[in-house]
């Protein structure tokens, strides 16, 4: 997502960086005043802006937060540098930052947030099935720890699917949070032959595979021990395009209707964002 305006920009810095991978990292940026982060609902985004000196004005991109809404300190990100199709300028500048380096940033936004009422207005306490495949995985982080922050009981399953073992991010935050009733986590690995998956005894092939049903059950409702339904479960998926299409066609059959083809009432089970 990009964006150029006139608003005028938040002066950020760099302050901490984790390249868990050569083009994959976990990045936190700080207002440069010491002022608080602004309010944010988990699963939105922030723009941040880099100033190229061979133009006037300030290039910006959006990112998902990985950090809750509680975290009032920094912004954290997930970023990946895309080598594919072409190496963008922006991501190659912004991926080369070094901690103390200036940015700038305007204030969160996004749709992508949390649904916890039916259309009818009802709670839904409908088990939240979260699929993310690559640097898709952030606003699921923040979801994952807002829910917690706030004590909730409504059970989750992170399904996070990564072309080798190194780059699922935030594994042991999430193999921690695993230990409670209520959080289910089931990462996956493409690539089980590349040096980066070495040692590496889980679960085989793109995350979508985990939704295929084989002798009647998937490897998802076999580690839940029940089949998912509308009924059920709810689904959000943020990744890329051939992961969302493959996930769709896999659950439409089941009866599960996505946020941009509504029922008649308003309601709807699959919750959809494109991220990379």
């Amino acid at each position: 997502m990009s964006s150029t305006g006139q608003a005028q920009p938040n002066t950020g810095k760099l302050i901490y960086r984790n390249d868990i991978a050569p083009d994959l990292a976990i990045l936190r940026i700080q207002p440069a005043d010491g002022s608080s982060i602004p309010d944010f609902k988990a699963g939105q985004f922030v723009t941040l802006g880099l100033q190229f000196p061979s133009e006037d004005k300030i290039t910006y991109r959006a990112y998902s937060i990985s950090s809750p809404p509680e975290e009032k300190r920094y912004f954290e990100l997930y970023i990946k540098l895309a080598r594919e199709p072409v190496m963008g300028k922006f991501t190659s500048a912004f991926f080369d930052l070094k901690v103390g380096d200036t940015l700038y940033w305007r204030k969160p936004a996004g749709a992508f947030t949390l649904e916890d009422k039916r259309a009818d207005g009802s709670p839904d306490n409908r088990r939240l099935v979260l699929v993310a495949s690559g640097t898709g995985l952030a606003p699921f982080v923040s979801y994952s720890l807002h829910l917690q922050s706030i004590g909730s009981k409504r059970k989750i399953v992170l399904l996070h699917g990564a072309r080798n073992a190194q780059e699922l991010g935030y594994r042991s935050i999430f193999e921690g949070m695993a230990r409670s009733d209520n959080f289910v986590y089931i990462p996956t690995v493409s690539r089980p032959n590349d040096e980066l998956s070495k040692g590496w005894r889980g679960n085989l092939g793109r995350v979508e595979s985990l939704l295929v049903r084989s002798d009647g059950e998937s490897t998802l409702e076999k580690t839940i021990g029940q089949r998912v339904t509308p009924e059920n479960s709810f689904f959000c998926i943020c990744g890329y395009q051939g992961t969302i299409d493959s996930v769709i066609a896999i659950l439409s059959p089941l009866g599960f209707v996505t946020n941009r083809n509504k029922r008649k009432d308003g309601s709807f089970d699959i919750k959809i964002e494109t991220y990379g």
